[in-house]
């Protein structure tokens, strides 16, 4: 972390196939920005086969519709002092193209380059009940190894008691045909602000 001052930089790391998520992490960024906080929106690379991807109008359409996002790389996780995953949720885990990015980011851990900084999560799935918790949680697990500082939205924000997620924002699309509402960008709203927040005084604690 640069000690010269006291901004914050975060990476809203995500991937998105039909654009949920991506209305999320978009919120995210925004949020963070309104808060004086420096951001980098980053996509992680897309793995899946094109015959794959043509059998999905919407998975198409949303990878055409995204192509101006810059993609991830490990120079957004050694420049970030605060990273937010975003992911939906494949089978209660994190999508595998955002954990082949994890993936790579072994030589930053093994320098210790990934400790102390902040970390947060958000998802969406499909159906309600399909795997919210389990996939942030999931997320949290990188943060760990990183030696990282979790930081939670939990209920300390009246959003939270609509939004009904104490781990991270979470939505549910049915589907893909419902995307995030008020209330969810306002809780992926609060939960950023929370980061920076938290981040800040982290960051004051250490000069």
């Amino acid at each position: 972390m640069d000690s010269t001052d006291n901004a914050v930089n975060v990476a809203v790391i995500y991937y998105s196939s039909t654009g949920t998520v991506f209305e999320l992490a978009k919120a995210a960024a925004t949020a963070a920005e309104k808060v004086g906080a420096e951001v980098r929106l980053r996509k992680v690379a897309e793995l899946a086969p094109e015959e794959a991807i043509a059998t999905h109008q919407g998975w198409s359409d949303h990878l055409a519709a995204t192509q101006h996002i810059p993609l991830a790389t490990l120079d957004d996780l050694d420049w970030a002092d605060a990273v937010m995953l975003g992911s939906p949720t494949r089978f209660g885990l994190p999508a595998a193209q955002l954990k082949q990015f994890i993936d790579t980011s072994g030589p930053l851990w093994s320098q210790g380059r990934l400790v102390d900084k902040v970390g947060s999560s958000f998802t969406a799935t499909a159906t309600a009940h399909g795997g919210q918790e389990s996939t942030i949680l999931a997320m949290n697990n990188t943060f760990y190894h990183w030696g990282a500082v979790i930081v939670p939205p939990g209920y300390a924000d009246a959003i939270q008691f609509e939004a009904g997620n104490p781990y991270g924002t979470s939505h549910v699309s049915h589907n893909g045909e419902i995307p995030p509402g008020t209330t969810e960008l306002a809780a992926v709203e609060f939960q950023t602000r929370r980061v920076v927040e938290m981040t800040r005084r982290l960051r004051t604690r250490a000069l």
